[in-house]
């Protein structure tokens, strides 16, 4: 699946695979794909005002930074020791399994982990047109499922939605009165 992917939004999935590793989750949420993007910025979007430490105030990144530095340990530090290379995008595979189609697994150095089905939903919506699939395809499967959260915790950070879509080029559904 990460042939169409363009190198930055593959950075940008495997970034937010690694949170989720490290937080112990059982699946790759979508709240963690969002920060991804935050960190990795695949796309030159003005009206993406939140950074990754805004992000992260309104997320359960299960993060044991603080924690860590109050023992005197930079955990930072310890990633750039014990994970060099790791983040290489060819180290890692996203795939969806045969047996069981809905289940779309990322594959890396550090493990494997699941997309929970909200991810999957954006990594499907991101894929559904022909074309590389990019930071703005991946925004766009975020901002189409209403029920993921990823709206509200970019409103939450002052981010202007109508604004973001439009220069995103992300297509609006009006509903019907």
């Amino acid at each position: 699946m990460f042939a169409r992917f363009t190198e930055a939004a593959r950075r940008a999935v495997i970034k937010a695979g690694t949170h989720a590793l490290d937080a112990g989750r059982p699946a790759l949420p979508a709240e963690l794909l969002l920060l991804g993007l935050a960190e990795v910025r695949p796309f030159a979007l003005d009206t993406f005002t939140a950074t990754a430490e805004d992000l992260r105030e309104h997320l359960d990144t299960g993060d044991a930074r603080t924690l860590l530095a109050t023992l005197g340990i930079d955990l930072d530090a310890v990633h750039r020791r014990t994970r060099a290379g790791t983040d290489d995008s060819a180290l890692w595979r996203l795939t969806r399994s045969r047996v069981r189609p809905l289940r779309v697994t990322l594959y890396g150095p550090l493990g494997a982990i699941p997309l929970a089905a909200h991810a999957r939903k954006a990594v499907e919506v991101a894929m559904s047109r022909p074309g590389p699939v990019t930071g703005e395809r991946l925004l766009w499967g975020l901002l189409a499922d209403g029920s993921n959260g990823a709206g509200r915790i970019l409103r939450a950070t002052g981010v202007d939605l109508c604004a973001l879509v439009r220069e995103a080029g992300i297509p609006m559904v009006r509903r019907a009165a």
